[in-house]
């Protein structure tokens, strides 16, 4: 097969499904375009450093390997239009490109507290060069308040303490990471971000924040004043969808795709952060998922099929999170679930199953040190995929291997 692929986005899912063209045979012309300067790199890392405080960029592949498989990488430079009918996509920089087939692979982008453009030290985390610009500021003495009580925040709550930074969460729910996770795992991560000194604040508002030139001033509804050197606001995150929503394309929580990736255009699709899609194992239930592993697994899906190979995207939903010495990790869809099933493990570790009404396993999530629950989840994952009902004194039971449910 030849004529020419373009990939708008060039993060992890864009450069998979690049790659993976190559890998399966295609001959055509390549072009993985991203607005970053950056070779395409995982995100995951940014919100973690090193024990000596140091920040590396992880690529997905090093810059020679793009040009030896005949990928041509644009950087610093984005997609800003897109015209179906002619087949052709605009740059930032004046160039028009046609495709024969176009894979949208924009990500999404943090969310904004409005009014604060011109605020210098109310900061998001989003690329490696907001990574870098974190990392000047923390460090001992120093203070970090923190916005939002998800994922980046409290990732990047942690390795700010293992610096020795002093930190503050403001959250306005009633607890952490109450979009997504378990209020009982939930408990187990605020409790040890508390013992590790870390200033925990829910159902806060914002009043206002100003700088001067002594640092950052958030000023609570309630009253209180929280003094910080710098402001990290991760309260979530908005999909690209912009270009593709002025070109026709069908929109709906995502740039909306079939189990295919494909677009309303037959020749435009879309995978990872920026898209909605059907899940297989919750019979064809719509979700838009921000998840590492499902924007690596969808890139190579898309470019399986902009290839002609009918494969429809079959994963569940899977998340994790290391915090300290404690890793969480989520399989399926919690929110689906009328019943929760705990399974006590050793060292304070435990797993929780999560049924719907009719006692389908919809769910597992878990918590525990290093990766004691790693090969349960995955377990799991397998459970929910094959949606089984299994018994709940099995599942409560940790002499029950979760293999033989499978098996069964």
């Amino acid at each position: 097969m030849t004529g020419t692929i373009i990939i708008a986005g060039a993060g992890l899912c864009g450069a998979r499904a690049a790659f993976s063209l190559r890998e399966r045979g295609y001959e055509g012309q390549v072009v993985l375009i991203g607005s970053e300067r950056h070779a395409p790199y995982d995100r995951p890392p940014l919100s973690k450093h090193a024990d000596d405080g140091s920040l590396s960029i992880q690529y997905v592949a090093e810059e020679a390997s793009y040009s030896a498989v005949g990928i041509e990488h644009v950087g610093g430079v984005a997609i800003t239009d897109i015209d179906p009918t002619r087949h052709s996509v605009t740059l930032g920089d004046g160039r028009s490109l046609t495709y024969d087939k176009l894979l949208l692979a924009m990500g999404a982008r943090p969310r904004l507290l409005p009014g604060l453009e011109s605020l210098t030290k109310v900061v998001t985390l989003r690329s490696f060069d907001d990574a870098l610009k974190i990392r000047d500021v923390i460090g001992p003495g120093r203070k970090l308040a923190i916005i939002g009580g998800g994922f980046i925040g409290l990732e990047l709550a942690a390795t700010a303490r293992k610096l020795q930074t002093s930190v503050t969460i403001v959250e306005s729910m009633p607890r952490l990471l109450a979009r997504a996770v378990p209020a009982q795992v939930a408990s187990v991560i605020q409790e040890r971000h508390q013992l590790e000194g870390v200033e925990v604040l829910l159902q806060a508002g914002i009043a206002s924040i100003t700088e001067d030139a002594s640092g950052v001033h958030l000023h609570l509804a309630d009253g209180r004043d929280i003094a910080a050197d710098l402001v990290v606001v991760g309260i979530g995150a908005i999909p690209n969808i912009e270009i593709a929503q002025a070109a026709g394309l069908a929109i709906d929580n995502g740039i909306a795709v079939d189990h295919f990736m494909r677009t309303s255009d037959i020749d435009i699709y879309a995978a990872g952060d920026c898209c909605s899609f059907p899940l297989q194992a919750y019979d064809g239930s719509r979700v838009r998922l921000e998840s590492w592993r499902c924007a690596q697994d969808q890139g190579i899906i898309a470019a399986v099929n902009m290839l002609g190979i009918a494969t429809p995207y079959e994963g569940v939903p899977w998340f994790w999170s290391d915090q300290y010495d404690l890793t969480l990790q989520i399989a399926g869809l919690p929110g689906l679930a009328v019943e929760t099933v705990r399974r006590e493990l050793s060292d304070g570790s435990f797993l929780l199953f999560h049924l719907d009404r009719d006692g389908r396993l919809v769910a597992a999530s878990g918590i525990g040190r290093g990766n004691a629950i790693g090969r349960d989840i995955r377990l799991c994952e397998m459970l929910i995929a094959a949606k089984t009902h299994p018994k709940r004194e099995e599942l409560v039971s940790p002499s029950t291997r979760l293999k033989s449910l499978l098996a069964a």
